[in-house]
């Protein structure tokens, strides 16, 4: 079969912010960098244009990359794809953690990574000889895995249309916290992109600040050290204005790798602290317990180097009860914190915490879309559903208050330079503003 072109698809998450929208498709720039010159290629992001059906016919194939809150929106696309005639694919972590779910209205589901298999789909449609079925779960090396190529980059215009570019690094989470999906979506060990490779993606890009997408790119502070100076020392000499990356606590015992990676431009590390409440250990996976005093002392390590810190917390724990909300309220409102992420806890497919909340029969029946880690979707053990919602809605209220961003914004901006504050102050406030717009303005 000759293919027409090549249509990859992000769904609607929360569209346009200030004009833009909030992240750069990154993978689907990585997936269009894989397919053959002659056939033409396009990437749709439904945060920027609505999708446009006119046109597609038997000769297409759509690719659409889907998380568990947008499968729904994935599955109307998809079908809509189908009724006129189009191959369509469905690949990303819903698909890894639910190929089932998915293959009720998609040709093809891929499982896994699928920079590997994407080619071989490609190559089976142009033959006529797709399976329904392609699983990519070796966590092989990253070595040369999907270039950028410079038509991805003409076709998705980074600068005028995100906020935020991305970036991968490292890829995997040893980790095995009981309500995350990481190690079942990137496999528990840590991989690293070849320097050279990474350097040279931010050179062609021309990105000046991004975010990394690695689950948990802290965690190399210990377990890679020297792979880490050697990416820092030549992120150095790059002319970046800023980047950010997902951590835990232990970053701090590494002061000396910390200034390098200030110097490397680092900004914020956002820190998973999960929860304050000691009694939560059991679900995190390895992770140092948190306290309040503990992140205290984290926190000013981590400033001491010159990085931020946005703190990620997770309520509903089932130890929590709603004097959980009021302790986590009376540490946040005075916190050295740059940030704050207030989650609910969620079953995703394919986590112990969700195999748990199914066999006690605690899952409450809503829509995949609740399931943005902004709405609540099971049963807490300690409270009812109507008092977990009362108390959390209260706590982002406070955490999210136009005070209360302005006092952390501010800090943060008194802990530059002078001559840099002008260029920061956007960054100091927008991550906060960003949550507020998810966890309040979003839901309630």
């Amino acid at each position: 079969m000759d293919i027409r072109r090549v249509i990859l698809i992000q769904p609607y998450r929360d569209g346009r912010l200030l004009g833009k929208a909030r992240g750069a498709p990154y993978t689907l720039m990585r997936l269009a960098s894989l397919i053959p010159d002659e056939i033409p290629v396009e990437i749709w992001d439904e945060n920027l244009e609505p999708i446009k059906y006119d046109g597609i016919g038997p000769n297409d194939l759509i690719g659409i990359t889907s998380m568990t809150f947008t499968i729904d929106r994935a599955a109307i696309i998809a079908r809509e794809m189908r009724r006129r005639g189009a191959t369509v694919v469905i690949g990303g972590t819903h698909a890894t953690l639910m190929p089932e779910h998915c293959a009720e209205f998609a040709d093809v589901v891929s499982v896994g990574e699928g920079y590997r298999t994407w080619v071989q789909i490609i190559n089976d449609f142009a033959n006529d000889t797709l399976k329904p079925l392609y699983r990519d779960e070796a966590w092989s090396s990253l070595q040369g895995v999907a270039t950028i190529t410079d038509r991805a980059m003409r076709i998705v215009n980074e600068h005028r249309d995100y906020w935020t570019p991305f970036m991968e690094i490292t890829r995997g989470c040893p980790r095995d916290c009981d309500f995350c999906t990481a190690i079942r979506v990137s496999g528990r060990i840590m991989r690293h992109r070849p320097i050279d490779e990474v350097i040279d993606e931010i050179e062609r890009r021309g990105i000046r600040r991004f975010g990394v997408t690695d689950d948990n790119f802290g965690l190399n502070f210990r377990t890679a050290p020297e792979y880490l100076e050697e990416l820092f020392k030549r992120m150095e000499k790059l002319p970046l204005q800023s980047w950010n990356a997902q951590g835990e606590q232990i970053v701090a015992n590494y002061p000396d790798l910390l200034k390098l990676a200030r110097k490397a431009h680092l900004d914020k590390i956002f820190i998973g602290f999960e929860s304050i409440n000691p009694d939560n250990k059991s679900s995190l996976g390895g992770k140092t317990k948190a306290h309040a005093q503990q992140i205290r002392e984290v926190v000013r390590k981590i400033h001491a180097a010159g990085v931020g810190v946005v703190g990620l917390f997770v309520t509903g724990f089932d130890h929590d009860t709603p004097e959980s909300y009021q302790a986590m309220w009376e540490f946040l409102r005075d916190s050295e914190l740059d940030g704050v992420s207030l989650t609910v806890l969620t079953p995703f497919p394919g986590t112990p915490f969700r195999e748990q909340i199914v066999d006690e029969g605690r899952l409450l029946d809503v829509p995949w879309s609740y399931y943005d880690t902004a709405h609540i979707t099971y049963r807490p053990k300690l409270m009812t559903v109507d008092e977990m919602h009362k108390h959390y809605s209260w706590l982002v209220r406070k955490v999210y208050s136009p005070w209360q961003i302005a006092r952390r914004g501010l800090s943060s901006l008194r802990r530059y330079p002078i001559t840099v504050s002008h260029r920061k102050a956007f960054g100091s406030f927008s991550t906060d503003y960003g949550f507020r717009k998810t966890y309040v303005d979003g839901y309630f």
